[in-house]
């Protein structure tokens, strides 16, 4: 074994290594699409229903000209989709692609590609699988009951290590207790930060994060951190071979817009039932949005199939991407968390 193969970290600093570092899973030509399929890649109605919200947005801030951010962009698939489907919208939409990884070859010129959030502008940020790539520790309740930190190799292998303190042990109790001996947790609080960061940025109009996502209420017992690799999933091993994801705790993400300088607040500060217009945060399905964008998988009539067949085919396809996009079990369960700024 070489001297990082046998290091041990805690999984924040792994995983950043992993998939940020030199030679990183994020930073490789193929980017995420070589691996894994998200609702962007599914199907270019998942860029129509961003469209449409980007023209909502640009409603209600009373302008033609509007901000399109998306954060962790991938290769700029989500930007083209949406520069595509406004074409004709009489919408101006200035597209900033943030991602890490080199701009790629024949990217749309009308996208600025940069490494930070813009900061000032007005529009939409729209966050697609993000959050759950920012890297965050893992936690472990030991046979007495003491939350440790999880510590792992390069090759995977893992132990425990020192009890879980400060901040760490702060956000858990608050958002993830764990109580029984063997639970674990992803202490999420770098992705509150990172999300607070993201909404701050805009000057006015919506903050949307989609993610793999779950509550207070529906926690998993023993976290979910996972790899992903050539479209299937794998166990999560820090190498750069492979993606590395947990599901993210929104909940606690929506809070932490409103939370004070320490991060206290009250324990569902901002979270409601949908994002009304005084500014509150909503969390919903990707179903459920989608289905206001538009988007349904309803099986066309058959009287098409004989009155116009070929336009019965296209709807046929078009129902099938919209059913994968709002899956139950899969993409429809993703949750949506929404901010509108101011």
């Amino acid at each position: 074994m070489t001297d990082e193969t046998c290091q041990w970290q805690g999984w924040r600093e792994a995983t950043e290594r992993a998939l940020y570092g030199p030679g990183g899973f994020y930073l490789r030509p193929e980017g995420p699409a070589g691996h894994f399929r998200t609702s962007v890649h599914a199907s270019p109605r998942f860029a129509g229903a961003v469209a449409r919200l980007l023209g909502e947005v640009a409603e209600e801030l009373g302008t033609a000209e509007v901000d399109l951010v998306d954060v962790g962009a991938g290769r700029g698939e989500l930007l083209a989709g949406v520069l595509a489907a406004t074409e004709s919208s009489g919408l101006t939409v200035r597209a900033y692609a943030v991602e890490r990884a080199a701009r790629p070859a024949g990217l749309d010129p009308r996208i600025e590609w940069t490494e930070r959030i813009p900061r000032g502008t007005r529009g939409l940020l729209f966050a697609n699988e993000w959050l759950d790539n920012v890297p965050v520790d893992v936690a472990e309740a030991d046979a007495e009951g003491t939350v440790r930190y999880v510590e792992v190799r390069a090759d995977g292998t893992e132990r425990l290590g020192g009890p879980v303190r400060g901040r760490d042990a702060e956000w858990l109790a608050r958002w993830w207790p764990l109580t029984e001996p063997g639970a674990r947790a992803e202490i999420g609080w770098p992705r509150d930060e990172a999300w607070a960061a993201a909404v701050g940025s805009l000057a006015a109009g919506r903050a949307v994060a989609v993610d793999y996502a779950h509550v207070r209420a529906s926690r998993p017992p023993f976290g979910s951190l996972t790899g992903f690799r050539a479209g299937r999933e794998v166990p999560p091993v820090p190498d750069g071979t492979c993606d590395l994801t947990a599901h993210v705790a929104l909940d606690a993400c929506a809070a932490a817009v409103d939370a004070g300088p320490t991060g206290a607040g009250p324990a569902d500060a901002g979270v409601s039932a949908d994002a009304g217009p005084e500014g509150v945060d909503g969390l919903l399905t990707q179903r459920e949005v989608l289905a206001r964008l538009g988007v349904a998988g309803g099986r066309p009539p058959l009287a098409l199939a004989s009155a116009d067949p070929a336009a019965y085919v296209r709807a046929l396809s078009a129902a099938g991407e919209a059913a994968e996009l709002t899956a139950r079990g899969g993409l429809g369960d993703f949750l949506w968390l929404t901010r509108r700024v101011p």
